[in-house]
């Protein structure tokens, strides 16, 4: 089968397309037939092996598994012996940041991760593109207890994260107000943002509202720039580790830092889990989520893919047609 590979941490040019023994599926696996993938910032970071401490998890001093790609969408083409949910001819997406190997034409995965059959109403493209950003926002938003008609502001909503939290918090009743570049202000307006500001002209913490919640996206902020408008109480939550790992640290001291502050760090470590991709096929089935998708590359251009990617200008998604 036909796989990008990267058998060394570096940039985008370490990756080859080379080819590679088609996987074969164990007793409860089944074996995908890739239609599209993805490129996003988790197979960024795990291509430059940056941070540093993602080695612990890729291998110290050369990539673990040799051909990345996380989000995944197509056909089921062979299923193991103990497979009970999957059949042959099955649509399904998921996500597999533990193993990764969507990069290439097919996939093993088992049948009780993370992933899921594809509603009828949603595309193979859309399918791919709609599991990374919205996992994260996801596992974020339920991991933190929102009061009733909670403020929320989302920082970085052109990101895929950032795009997918504003519309999963409109589907659950919250008022939100984000941030975006001015020329995708009216886009994201239509995903259902009750005020959006452009970061590019405006200072946020004199334009948005006190809120109760700060989502920061894209992790280009800070609790310190997030306390300007954060209610007495509130919480600051980022999906990246901050400047000198500093999320995750003061989430760990949060007690402390809140009689200083009166307002909450939360740095909730995502997992991978298969319920949140059953919650994102419901949002898919009931249109109350659809992921923006920004280019789509040929599995042989991948490497432009990820170049575009890292040039951080990406709005949603990147996808990648493998089949």
């Amino acid at each position: 089968m036909k796989t990008a590979s990267n058998d060394r941490y570096g940039p985008p040019s370490v990756i080859k397309i080379t080819k590679k023994p088609k996987p074969i599926p164990s007793k409860n696996e089944v074996l995908i037939k890739i239609h599209y993938s993805s490129v996003n910032r988790t197979d960024c970071g795990f291509l430059r092996a940056d941070p540093f401490i993602t080695r612990l998890f890729s291998g110290i001093t050369k990539p673990r598994f040799t051909s990345l790609g996380c989000d995944f969408s197509g056909v089921v083409e062979q299923t193991g012996q103990d497979v009970k949910y999957f059949s042959k001819g099955d649509r399904v997406f998921g996500f597999d940041d533990a193993k990764f190997g969507a990069h290439a034409e097919f996939k093993t995965i088992n049948e009780n991760k993370a992933v899921y059959k594809i509603p009828s109403n949603t595309s193979f493209k859309q399918a791919a593109a709609s599991i990374e950003g919205a996992h994260y926002a996801m596992f974020y938003i339920y991991k933190i207890p929102l009061p009733n008609k909670a403020k929320v502001f989302v920082n970085g909503a052109t990101g895929a994260i950032g795009s997918a939290a504003v519309q999963i918090l409109k589907s659950l009743g919250y008022y939100v107000e984000a941030s975006s570049t001015t020329k995708e202000l009216k886009t994201i307006k239509s995903l259902g943002a009750d005020k959006v500001f452009d970061w590019q002209k405006n200072d946020i913490s004199k334009s948005a509202s006190k809120c109760d919640v700060y989502f920061d996206s894209v992790g280009k902020s800070s609790f310190k720039e997030a306390r300007k408008i954060l209610k007495t109480g509130g919480v600051y939550m980022s999906s990246e580790l901050g400047h000198n790992m500093q999320n995750p640290l003061l989430s760990l001291i949060n007690p402390l830092q809140r009689l200083f502050t009166k307002r909450n760090i939360k740095f909730p470590l995502p997992l991978t889990r298969k319920k949140e991709i059953e919650k994102i096929a419901k949002l898919l089935e009931s249109k109350n989520f659809q992921p923006l998708i920004d280019r789509e590359y040929p599995l042989d251009n991948i490497v432009d893919a990820f170049e575009y990617v890292e040039t951080g200008e990406k709005v949603g998604n990147v996808v990648i047609k493998v089949s």
